[in-house]
């Protein structure tokens, strides 16, 4: 039995049921979601297992190197996922796949992927900032908050699967002081276990772990934490290309930015860079984000977080 503050394990999330040998006009497979106090589905973990459910579908050495997705509806972590795999082209180099993820008959995310045989071709790449501390010197989320008295921050610190180490303060409660602000965000990650020597299941977590976070350069732009009030953010769409080979059991610098933040949206664009410098993957994601305007809403708001931030310094100094 897993323990209840041991992390989620990754190979186990992602072990989909179905040989794809179930078929309808598509292929068929089921995922299921872990025991989470959260309603809603984490974005990151269908586009995860959706990845799985086409790669299942091709055939020989062609390994995923895009996706284009979209949000369609919440997912609801009580009920299992079963994803639908369109074959939609097996070129001589390229493979297409288009996945629909259903809940109650209806897709919550609808996705098409690419998948490609090695080639030689031109080869650059942008360069890894520099100055960036080790993660070896960074405090990890648990440090940071699993003293909290709550169950989200106890998930988050306790059972992701993914170690998480910012650079610069996280905006779990407040925005960081003295750091400015800046639409820019980046951290260290990496699982926690060690994963099979899969390179396709290497991939799949990678897009599992690239939607930690990516909407944070648009509230660091702005000085929002997380607990603002009344504020709303839910993901809209998500694509990711992989530009080399990856293995998300080693550290991985996630360096994110925003672009642009509008009508109520606003874009996310990161890069992953191993240790050495190498430029793994690229992700980008416009996600909804709305905050309260009006002037009774902002002074409720504010009465509110000055509450939260009381009690979360109470807990963290027991």
């Amino acid at each position: 039995m897993t323990d209840p503050e041991s992390p989620e394990s990754l190979v186990e999330l992602l072990d989909l049921d179905g040989d794809g040998h179930v078929r309808t006009s598509e292929d068929i497979f089921i995922g299921h979601t872990p025991a989470q106090s959260r309603d809603r589905v984490f974005g990151g973990q269908v586009i995860a297992q959706s990845v799985i459910a086409a790669t299942r579908t091709v055939e020989g050495d062609r390994p995923i190197h895009s996706l284009h997705g979209y949000f369609l509806r919440p997912g609801d972590v009580h009920l299992p996922i079963t994803f639908g795999v369109e074959r939609l082209r097996d070129g001589r180099s390229f493979s297409a796949r288009r996945v629909h993820a259903y809940q109650k008959g209806q897709p919550i995310l609808s996705m098409i992927a690419s998948f490609q045989e090695p080639a030689e071709g031109l080869e650059h790449q942008i360069e890894m900032p520099s100055g960036i501390p080790a993660p070896e010197d960074l405090p990890t989320t648990a440090e940071l908050i699993g003293k909290i008295n709550h169950p989200i921050a106890r998930e988050w610190a306790y059972k992701r699967p993914f170690d998480i180490r910012y650079i610069e303060p996280p905006l779990y409660f407040e925005p960081p002081a003295g750091v400015g602000q800046t639409a820019t965000n980046a951290l260290w990650m990496k699982t926690f276990e060690q994963l099979p020597d899969d390179p396709a299941l290497h991939r799949a977590a990678l897009a599992y772990g690239s939607d930690y976070t990516l909407l944070e350069s648009v509230l660091r732009r702005h000085g929002l934490p997380w607990i603002t009030p009344g504020m709303n953010v839910a993901s809209l769409d998500h694509a990711m290309w992989w530009h080399r080979d990856v293995k998300v059991d080693d550290w991985l610098l996630y360096v994110q930015e925003s672009p642009s933040s509008s009508g109520a949206r606003g874009l996310g664009q990161g890069r992953f860079f191993t240790r050495d410098g190498v430029l793994v993957a690229s992700v980008a994601q416009e996600g909804m984000v709305r905050v309260p305007s009006d002037r009774k809403s902002k002074f409720v708001g504010g009465v509110q977080s000055r509450i939260m931030r009381a009690a979360i310094k109470r807990d963290q100094h027991r």
